[in-house]
């Protein structure tokens, strides 16, 4: 494992973000999803670094081994993140992948960075572009829904964990897509994270408008969704993030769950790689 700091003046804290950097070639910079860690990406970091690419994957602030300040925990904060992490590491021609809530760093970080290092741009059952329904954004979920996320990870935290990862994978009595170890496994991720993070982030995710955002970014864009995820349904997500980014190939997988990252894993990483070199 690797670590870089950075002082976040804003919140007056110090904040220490753990990263893995594998491979050589153009960078890849994969930003997990919530509640997790940089390890939900083994799948793609062996094939891309097999396929030629330098392959960087962080932990964001409160989750994995990153730092677990108190505060902190906007868009701003975790897209100044991302910066860190792609500045110290002097990256250019990035390619920026984003999954599920790390959609949004990666709309949020062209607003507050723009594209100077970024080439390309990818969002995988990403929570853009606005997930709360309000009166301008009817498509969005109702705040009860939110509501009961969090008081489910308040009230039994494993517990909910254990019923929100049968839906991330779309588990039930008579589909199994991924063996109960990788389940088991992908929860104990999620349970080593920070119990104040992982109720921050829901937040932050459930209340943030990126649709201002999505208009900024100016470099080629890949947008996957699986049709049969039951955690950011695509009419909340892809189906509007692809009418609001002005360069774009949206690619809908039939019959697949919100962690199509896994139970998909041959086809996304081929259909990342067909983008990567233009011909997707």
């Amino acid at each position: 494992m690797n670590f870089i700091e950075k002082i976040d003046q804003e919140n007056q804290q110090r904040i220490v973000l753990c990263y893995e950097d594998f491979g050589k070639g153009q960078p890849i910079v994969f930003i997990h999803g919530w509640p997790s860690s940089h390890l939900m990406w083994e799948a793609q970091f062996d094939f891309f670094m097999e396929q030629g690419f330098r392959c960087v994957a962080y932990d964001r602030r409160g989750f994995g081994m990153s730092s677990r300040p108190s505060h902190g925990y906007s868009y701003d904060d975790l897209a100044d993140d991302l910066n860190e992490i792609i500045q110290q590491l002097d990256l250019y021609d990035v390619i920026l992948i984003g999954f599920s809530m790390g959609g949004g760093e990666v709309a949020r970080y062209f607003t507050r960075y723009g594209s100077e290092r970024i080439s390309k741009a990818v969002l995988l059952g990403s929570v853009t572009p606005f997930m709360l329904k309000t009166e301008d954004n009817p498509e969005g979920l109702d705040q009860k829904v939110f509501d009961e996320m969090l008081e489910g990870v308040i009230t039994d935290r494993p517990a909910f964990l254990e019923d929100f990862f049968n839906n991330f994978f779309g588990v039930n009595i008579v589909n199994k897509p991924v063996s109960k170890a990788m389940l088991e496994y992908q929860r104990s991720l999620a349970l080593g994270a920070s119990p104040n993070a992982t109720k921050q982030c829901l937040k932050a995710f459930s209340e943030t408008d990126f649709r201002q955002d999505l208009a900024n970014i100016d470099v080629p864009t890949l947008i996957v969704h699986g049709d049969a995820d039951k955690i950011i349904p695509e009419d909340v997500s892809a189906n509007l993030t692809c009418t609001m980014v002005n360069e774009n190939q949206f690619v809908l997988y039939p019959g697949a769950p919100h962690g199509f990252f896994l139970t998909h894993r041959e086809k996304l990483n081929n259909d990342l790689l067909l983008f990567f070199n233009d011909s997707l």
